[in-house]
C-alpha cells in the first residue's frame, strides 16, 4: 500500500544540493557591474564622396551593425535627415547625407550612442 502525502498541509522543502553552501569567504560583487554590451558601442564609418555626383558632396554612413534591419536603418536615415535639415537616401545598408557636414553627422550619430570613425 502506498503512502499518500496530504496536500492540504504545508510540506517541508525538498533537500537541495546547494543547502550546505554559504557566502562566507566569497568576495563581494561590484556595486555596478557593466555588461559587455554596455562597454562597447556599435561602430559606424563615415566617408566623404564627390565622384559621379556632379561636384556635390555627400557623407556616407556605412558598416552598420548586422543586427539592424533595413527598417531600422531607414528610421536612422529619416531621423538624421530631420535632425540635420538636409536630404539624403539609403543605398545598400548605407545612408547618404547630402552636403558637406561631416562634423554634424558625426555629432548626430555619437548622440545616438554610436562610435563614429572617419571624417
Amino acid at each position: 500500500m502506498s503512502k499518500k502525502i496530504p496536500v492540504s498541509v504545508p510540506q517541508p522543502p525538498l533537500q537541495t544540493p546547494f543547502s550546505g553552501l554559504s557566502r562566507e569567504g566569497l568576495p563581494e560583487r561590484p556595486a555596478n557591474p557593466e555588461s559587455p554590451a554596455v562597454r562597447r558601442r556599435p561602430r559606424i564609418v563615415l566617408r566623404r564622396e564627390r565622384s559621379q555626383r556632379g561636384g556635390k558632396t555627400v557623407i556616407i554612413a556605412s558598416q552598420f551593425p548586422t543586427h539592424l534591419s533595413a527598417r531600422e536603418i531607414e528610421d536612422l536615415s529619416r531621423d538624421a535627415r530631420m535632425a540635420l535639415g538636409c536630404g539624403g537616401f539609403i543605398q545598400e545598408r548605407e545612408i547618404a547625407i547630402q552636403g558637406e557636414q561631416a562634423e554634424r553627422v558625426r555629432r548626430h550619430f555619437e548622440g545616438l550612442g554610436y562610435e563614429v570613425a572617419g571624417p
